[in-house]
């Protein structure tokens, strides 16, 4: 349909009219709005208009500045919970708690925790080889233990928090069942790449190099630090003893390499991130680590320690011990918890 010229010149005017009338109104109420503000009053039923009010009149408490006192007493904690701002790494010597004892005697492990002094390193395994979570935890992969009392742990864990322990948690890093089932792209594939390869105990491994499997260990750590864990140790940081699975790298180099990555993720000032090898010549990756090592007799103590690079091995070498021997306690060392009435014993004669 064609609109005539002139029809089509009076829509536009009465547009234009329309538009300055339109902004015109908008200033109007606008400023109206800005007016009114002074006599706006807010209660507790709400606000409402008082046009009784003085635009000058001042509604409530007028602020006065605080009075600066003269003197002001400050307290300094020099006692033995005192702020440690060194945050340096000393020698262990402790316990270590796995899952089939809580799992099995929740109460002899509660007993033999309250016979230990305050500041004893206490390690716990908080995830096991088959990828189950021995707390609640809230990644999404997270599976957790169907066979463990998680509230009678979590009581552990406060305990041992509550009597002022060095906490360590212990977590299976690369022999991980669950999530190589759930992500099997990051698992060690069998040579006729049929499926993932699962060693004689029905697990799987996963692959170091992979960037989700450093991920998913990532997250695990973070959690456990903010869980409040003084530090974290990863066992089965290794490549399964086996040639009938596929890795054609450097498996030492790539070990290394996931070390550099995990430790670049999880270090903090107050943190150690430790890593349970095989190799005593282990590259740690930062100066906040260490390395932990299990199965070494006793009379192999003195040669593994000459094996290693790291300075003070005394310090940053953790043996593993399921037994009171003495002569564990020349270096670090962190004993299975049922022995600890024994040694316990023995400090004190």
């Amino acid at each position: 349909m064609n609109i005539p010229y002139r029809t089509r010149r009076k829509l536009h005017r009465l547009g234009l009219v329309l538009t300055v009338l339109l902004l015109i109104g908008t200033v109007i109420w606008l400023c109206w709005v800005v007016w009114l503000q002074r006599y706006v009053v807010y209660t507790d039923g709400g606000a409402e208009l008082n046009f009784d009010r003085s635009a000058n009149e001042v509604v409530g408490e007028v602020a006065q500045p605080p009075v600066a006192e003269a003197n002001v007493r400050i307290f300094y904690n020099e006692g033995a919970n005192a702020i440690d701002a060194s945050n340096d790494l000393t020698q262990l010597n402790g316990y270590y708690i796995t899952s089939d004892m809580f799992q099995n005697d929740m109460e002899t492990v509660m007993l033999q925790i309250e016979r230990l002094p305050a500041e004893t390193p206490v390690m716990i395994e908080m995830k096991g080889a088959f990828g189950s979570f021995f707390y609640s935890s809230q990644l999404s992969d997270a599976v957790i233990s169907q066979s463990t009392d998680i509230a009678a742990v979590a009581t552990l864990l406060d305990r041992l928090q509550t009597k002022g322990f060095y906490t360590i948690a212990q977590v299976s890093s690369l022999r991980d069942r669950s999530f190589g089932l759930t992500h099997v792209s990051s698992g060690l594939y069998m040579l006729n790449r049929a499926g993932l390869w699962m060693d004689e105990g029905g697990m799987y491994w996963l692959d170091p190099t992979n960037a989700v499997t450093t991920s998913w260990i990532s997250s695990v750590v973070l959690e456990l630090r903010g869980m409040g864990f003084d530090e974290v140790v990863l066992t089965n940081f290794r490549f399964p003893d086996s040639d009938k699975y596929i890795f054609d790298g450097d498996k030492a180099a790539a070990l290394q390499s996931a070390a550099n990555t995990l430790n670049a993720a999880c270090s903090a000032d107050n943190f150690v991130l430790s890593f349970c090898v095989e190799d005593p010549a282990f590259t740690l990756p930062g100066e906040r680590c260490r390395i932990y090592m299990e199965n070494i007799d006793a009379g192999s103590l003195g040669a593994t320690v000459n094996k290693a690079t790291m300075e003070d091995p005394e310090i940053r070498m953790v043996f593993l011990s399921e037994t009171g021997d003495t002569r564990y306690d020349e270096y670090s060392v962190l004993r299975s918890l049922t022995v600890s009435e024994e040694v316990e014993a023995r400090k004190d004669s």
